[in-house]
């Protein structure tokens, strides 16, 4: 098959039905506007999906990991997700070959996309499908899965439990995150104390619960946040009575008040904030 004129990016139905990757990596050339797969799928191979703009959603049995501008989650091959993303995401995506000689993640995880692996994605979008064994264009690609496995990870992640009246409070506290309910409110529902309830939260999340739920809450924040909403309003939305406690805890979960974690970058690598 010629690849004349053929980059590496595909389209979506195309990336849909590969069945194998004739290259280490294959992508996307242009950021997709809200173009996700928002069923419950699995990929042959590792997938690294990232938001150019807006916040992206990837969710496993695992958890939930979230990822707002310039940050990309990192989905192993094999593992059954679904993606969602806030109105007017934009997703860029890779398809990477899942080998034993690549020293890449073997587990979901929301990375930092630094400015030099933005410009190498960017790049590696303009080659040829099928570029030549041995060319630049195959080290190019090299250098992309080398700084994709030694990205900075990020604490964007809301575990879930494998219990299920555990995985019955998280959903039931996602549905409405402006409410608060006490951990004693399930124990008493579930007919066992708060204090065994709490053991079995930690062990199965890693999380106190009171730690779990402020991270869900402000995780719930980010898209209002991204959108350019009122802090207070979103604060408000996500069961926060006062902005200081709100603007206190964001920065205390992600060492950065919300003004400064949505330091925006356009999609061609142009600071937003002239």
């Amino acid at each position: 098959m010629s690849t004349k004129g053929q980059t590496a990016a595909l389209s979506s139905a195309e990336l849909a039905h590969l069945t194998v990757l004739s290259r280490p990596v294959h992508g996307h050339a242009e950021s997709l506007p809200n173009t996700v797969l928002a069923f419950r799928h699995r990929h042959p191979w590792i997938q690294f999906a990232y938001a150019v703009e807006g916040v992206l959603e990837v969710r496993t049995d695992a958890g939930r990991f979230v990822a707002p501008p310039q940050r990309g989650v990192w989905i192993p091959a094999g593992v059954m997700h679904r993606v969602l993303c806030a109105e007017r995401t934009c997703v860029r995506s890779l398809y990477i070959a899942d080998s034993e000689n690549l020293a890449l993640p073997s587990r979901c995880r929301v990375l930092e996309v630094s400015p030099l692996l933005r410009e190498l994605i960017r790049t590696f979008s303009t080659l040829p499908v099928e570029y030549a064994p041995g060319s630049a264009d195959e080290r190019l690609a090299t250098v992309l899965l080398d700084q994709l496995a030694s990205a900075r990870e990020e604490d964007l992640i809301l575990p879930m439990p494998a219990d299920p009246q555990l995985r019955q409070l998280c959903r039931s506290v996602q549905a409405r995150p402006s409410q608060r309910i006490h951990l004693d409110v399930w124990s008493k529902r579930f007919g066992v104390s708060e204090k065994t309830l709490s053991r079995r939260f930690l062990r199965e999340t890693g999380l106190t619960y009171r730690v779990w739920d402020m991270r869900m809450r402000l995780l719930s924040a980010l898209p209002g946040l991204e959108r350019g909403e009122r802090v207070t309003d979103v604060a408000l939305a996500c069961g926060y009575d006062s902005l200081s406690a709100f603007i206190a805890a964001f920065s205390k979960l992600f060492h950065a008040t919300p003004g400064e974690f949505f330091h925006r970058v356009a999609p061609d690598g142009d600071s937003r904030d002239g």
